[in-house]
């Protein structure tokens, strides 16, 4: 897998990109990730590198070194400071469900006037699509739409970041979120993507998400086919 030579260390990205694998399932509660000359030969980087990837994630607790035992995954979840929430893929993760994402495109668009997007970003943003996979078979996809003034997105970049993470990087700090439920028709491109009949409706969830300010720097629309896994909620309490 190559990395992006620019903004970000090497070792965070390679950190995210395993991260970011065992909360999606790739790497299981209890197992052992790849080891260290396996992750050096698939990203390309030298041993240090790797090694402070993994220190990172132990000190996290992710990970645990073991002496000639590898290096074991001990936690699949994570915390967040925005909501008490789990995320719901942890939760399909922790059913024993394998997610993956995939980032389709990343443009700057002119927002038609009647749109969600021209009342929250003007004439312009950037829109970015992905898909999820639930054991392989398309599940979700998401439409995030940002102020164009964040610039160009490699996606390239955003396979080793989250969505989050890139906001973070310009310096955006969210404070709240808010979701909205509905049951709609999704587009013909996006039923054709979820491999659904067209016209059929799916259960649309859009987001929206604010800065300490109180300004929406990020609204999302996803569309989830049910039929394959329900949408479920767990709340720590």
């Amino acid at each position: 897998m190559s990395l992006s030579r620019k903004d970000r260390p090497l070792y965070l990205q390679i950190k995210n990109i395993i991260k970011d694998r065992i909360l999606y399932g790739v790497y299981t509660l209890g197992s052992n990730i790849p080891s260290e000359p396996q992750l050096e030969n698939e990203f390309g980087v030298s041993k240090i590198t790797v090694r402070n990837a993994i220190q990172e994630l132990v000190q996290e607790g992710y990970l645990e070194k073991g002496s000639g035992k590898g290096t074991k995954v001990i936690r699949i979840t994570t915390a967040s400071k925005l909501s008490k929430w789990k995320r719901f893929t942890e939760i399909l993760v922790e059913e024993g469900h394998r997610i993956q994402k995939q980032w389709l495109r990343a443009e700057l668009i002119q927002c038609d006037e009647d749109t969600e997007p021209y009342r929250l970003f003007g004439e312009h943003s950037l829109k970015l699509e992905r898909v999820y996979y639930l054991d392989d078979v398309p599940y979700i996809y998401y439409t995030h739409y940002l102020s164009n003034t964040i610039g160009d997105v490699d996606l390239q970049d955003l396979s080793a970041q989250s969505l989050y993470e890139l906001l973070e990087d310009q310096n955006i700090s969210l404070d709240k979120l808010r979701d909205e439920f509905d049951v709609s028709e999704p587009p013909e491109l996006i039923a054709e993507m979820l491999q659904i009949s067209s016209g059929k409706p799916l259960l649309k969830r859009s987001r929206y998400s604010y800065d300490e300010q109180g300004n929406v720097k990020e609204y999302s629309i996803g569309y989830y086919n049910t039929e394959l896994q329900s949408y479920v909620v767990n709340y720590d309490v």
